[in-house]
C-alpha cells in the first residue's frame, strides 16, 4: 500500500461549539493554519477575570516591595506576596493558553483528507475535528528477501506500478533500508520514495514495486515463456536446417517478462 509521509489526526484540546469553519476536505493547509473556530466566551472571561486579579495583585506587591525598601514591613511579607504573584501569573498564562486552544490549527502542511465537526456542533475535549495528509512524498514500504540484502542501497531507483491508474508507472526512489532483518519471515523493509506533483496517486492505493539493482547494456534477452526448465537446466529449442534442436543455456536478469541469456546463443538463431 501506498502511504502518506506525514498525517495527522487533529483533536480538540478544549470543548465547546463549532462556531467557524475555514476549510474543507480537499483544501490545502500550512503548519499552524487556523482551520476551525470553537466558542471561547467562558475562557474569555476566566481571562480577563485573571487579569484583573492579576493586575490588583501586582499593585498590591509594589506597595509591599516600596515598604520593605523603607522598613515599614518585614520582608518576607513582600516574598510571599511575590509568590502570590508568580502564581496568579502562571494561572493567567494558562488561561489564555486554554483560549488559544479554542482555534484548532493544523499540526502540519498537508491537504485536509477528512472533516470529523461540523458547524454548531458542540464537541468536547480530545474529540476528532480533522485529518490532514502530506502526500509529498508519499511512501511504500517493501518486504525483500534477505539474500537480496547485499543488492539494494539507498538512492537507487524503484519503478512503482499503479493498477488503480491503468497500470500507470512512477519513479521511486529507495531512501532508507532497514539494517534489520525479521527473522520470522526473513525479510528486510525498504522505504520507497515516490514523487507525483500531479497528486494522481493517493494514499491507500496499492502498488507493485520493481526494484532496478543492476543494468546491463546490450543484453541478448529472451521471452520468459521461451525458457523451458527442466532437471535444474535451462534450455531452448533453435531452428536448426529445419529441425527443432533443443540447446541448454545460462540465464542472467530477468525484468518485465524478458531474461537475459548470457551463455548457450550467439544471438543470431531462431527460437
Amino acid at each position: 500500500p501506498i502511504e502518506a509521509h506525514e498525517e495527522a489526526e487533529v483533536v480538540a484540546k478544549v470543548g465547546g461549539e463549532v462556531r467557524q469553519l475555514f476549510v474543507e476536505e480537499g483544501d490545502t493547509v500550512k503548519a499552524g493554519q487556523i482551520m476551525a473556530r470553537l466558542d471561547g466566551d467562558r475562557l474569555r472571561l476566566e481571562v480577563a477575570q485573571n487579569e484583573a486579579n492579576l493586575r490588583k495583585l501586582e499593585r498590591d506587591y509594589n506597595r509591599q516591595l516600596e515598604l520593605s525598601e523603607k522598613g515599614l514591613v518585614a520582608k518576607g511579607t513582600a516574598e510571599n506576596a511575590k509568590f502570590d504573584l508568580d502564581a496568579l501569573r502562571a494561572a493567567y498564562d494558562s488561561a489564555r493558553l486554554e483560549l488559544s486552544y479554542t482555534e484548532i490549527r493544523a499540526p502540519i502542511d498537508g491537504v485536509v483528507s477528512a472533516r470529523h465537526i461540523k458547524l454548531g456542533n458542540t464537541i468536547t475535549q480530545n474529540t476528532p475535528t480533522f485529518h490532514v495528509t502530506n502526500p509529498d512524498p508519499l511512501v511504500a514500504y517493501v518486504h525483500i528477501p534477505e539474500k537480496e540484502f547485499r543488492k539494494l542501497a539507498p538512492q537507487q531507483t524503484a519503478e512503482v506500478v499503479v493498477d488503480a491508474l491503468g497500470g500507470e508507472r512512477f519513479t521511486g526512489t529507495i531512501s532508507r533500508i532497514s539494517p534489520t532483518v525479521d527473522p520470522k519471515t526473513g525479510t528486510f523493509r525498504a522505504r520507497v520514495e515516490v514523487q507525483d506533483p500531479t497528486r494522481r496517486l493517493k494514499p491507500g492505493m496499492f502498488a507493485r514495486v520493481n526494484i532496478v539493482y543492476e543494468r546491463r547494456e546490450d543484453a541478448l534477452q529472451l521471452p520468459r515463456t521461451a525458457i523451458v526448465d527442466a532437471d535444474g537446466t535451462q534450455s531452448v529449442f533453435i531452428v536448426a536446417g529445419g529441425k527443432a534442436e533443443q540447446r541448454h543455456v545460462q540465464t542472467g536478469l530477468a525484468n518485465n517478462g524478458w531474461i537475459e541469456v548470457v551463455d548457450g546463443l550467439q544471438g543470431d538463431e531462431k527460437v
